[in-house]
């Protein structure tokens, strides 16, 4: 007879040891009810990128003297830069610079050593295409400045936000 009542004993034990688990388990989940929301909704709302973030290459074809040290200092031999020599003044002409995105790691290599700073960094993160050809942009697209999500009127950022702006003593913005 013993066993039986010890073993109801070390059930009735579990049983509210599991139900204590579970009461600490609700009460972290009702924890965290009051909390704001930590996720952005994309596309509506942007994160302001950090100063030192490597978005997409921004070139200037006027600037660049086709000296191919971006190339040179890429460790994947990315940039592509066709030039002719011209023998009468004895300088290379840019033709053609491209980089594939789609291979690149954004290193910043490229712009840390172009000589002419007719590299740089964009704060443009969104490259996403349906098409990988898509992704190898020429001097034309590498030459369009991205807008600035804070300048973008259609895109709520974080420092626009109304919890923010009263955080700040401003008022909010209404829209109508």
């Amino acid at each position: 007879m013993f066993p039986m009542v010890t073993g109801f004993m070390n059930y009735g034990q579990q049983t509210i040891r599991a139900a204590r688990y579970i009461g600490q388990s609700f009460m972290t989940t009702l924890s965290h009810v009051n909390r704001l929301p930590v996720t952005i909704q994309y596309p509506y709302e942007k994160l302001i990128t950090s100063e030192r973030f490597r978005g997409r290459i921004h070139f200037e074809f006027d600037k660049c003297i086709a000296c191919e040290v971006c190339v040179r200092v890429c460790p994947i031999d990315l940039p592509v830069v066709d030039w002719e020599l011209e023998t009468n003044i004895r300088k290379k002409r840019l033709l053609n610079y491209s980089i594939d995105f789609g291979i690149c790691i954004f290193c910043g290599n490229c712009v840390e050593y172009c000589p002419t700073n007719c590299l740089s960094m964009t704060e443009e993160y969104e490259l996403s295409t349906y098409n990988r050809h898509e992704l190898n942009y020429n001097q034309i697209a590498l030459g369009r400045l991205p807008m600035s999500v804070i300048d973008d009127y259609t895109i709520r950022t974080i420092l626009n936000s109304p919890q923010s702006l009263i955080k700040m003593g401003k008022p909010p913005l209404i829209k109508d």
